[in-house]
């Protein structure tokens, strides 16, 4: 007679093995493409952009949508453009930007890969270009706009962040609901971290929280990741 606790056993880890890579996979391959540890000078932090390159490296194809972060109605032809995006008071030109689609072909047959992603969730990217013509910076936020369901996890892009980088070292501060904040499915989320690795600082803040009396599709739930080179701001 067939044991039936072994073989529901069997098929919890044959499931555990499918479920894991697609946990792992996306945010390895959409946030670093080399295997150096954290914090490396040269170590790329988004395919092939790394804070401290050269504007004359950044690549040539595989992006579109180039547009001032500040001032999304004015585009630009590309990269080469920042200094059309007003500078911020530290120096810094923000220039947003998307994956091309049409350079990429597994987005025509898996919707894992459309749009522009990292890790599996829906994001706004922006380079943050200084008048020198250096990347001074990067930032990766959850898109406000995605579907609800990825926007109600999109606070836990900052775990998979804090793994990418190393849990330690991280300096974290919790903020407790104000007056017009509750939780959302009984979680509230408001917390800033900051963490120093290598040539980099990176700052994360994220949140999960609604305003009472909204509907249950209105609700606050995003992650914003700041990488920025060392010394800048």
């Amino acid at each position: 007679m067939p044991n039936l606790r072994d073989g529901a056993a069997r098929r919890g880890r044959r499931q555990e093995r499918r479920l894991t890579p697609r946990l792992a996979l996306p945010f390895a391959g959409a946030l670093l493409l080399g295997s150096a540890a954290p914090g490396v000078a040269g170590e790329n932090d988004l395919r092939e952009f790394r804070v401290g390159m050269p504007v004359a490296e950044l690549p040539a194809e595989g992006y579109t949508g180039f547009a001032c972060a500040d001032d999304p109605a004015r585009k630009l032809d590309g990269w080469r453009d920042f200094a059309a995006c007003p500078a911020d008071a530290r120096g810094l030109h923000a220039v947003r930007f998307g994956y091309d689609e049409a350079a990429n072909f597994r987005a025509g047959v898996n919707e894992q890969f459309e749009g522009t992603k990292v890790a599996g969730h829906p994001v706004l990217l922006t380079l943050l270009i200084g008048g020198e013509g250096a990347v001074g910076g990067l930032t990766i936020e959850t898109d406000p706009k995605a579907r609800l369901f990825l926007r109600k996890k999109a606070f836990l892009f900052a775990d998979q962040v804090k793994a990418r980088y190393g849990e330690d070292g991280w300096a974290c501060e919790s903020a407790s609901p104000a007056a017009d904040e509750e939780p959302v499915g009984g979680v509230f989320v408001k917390e800033r971290c900051e963490k120093t690795a290598g040539e980099r600082r990176l700052i994360l803040d994220r949140r999960l929280f609604r305003r009472p009396g909204q509907e249950l599709k209105d609700f606050v739930g995003a992650t914003r990741l700041t990488i920025l080179r060392a010394g800048v701001g």
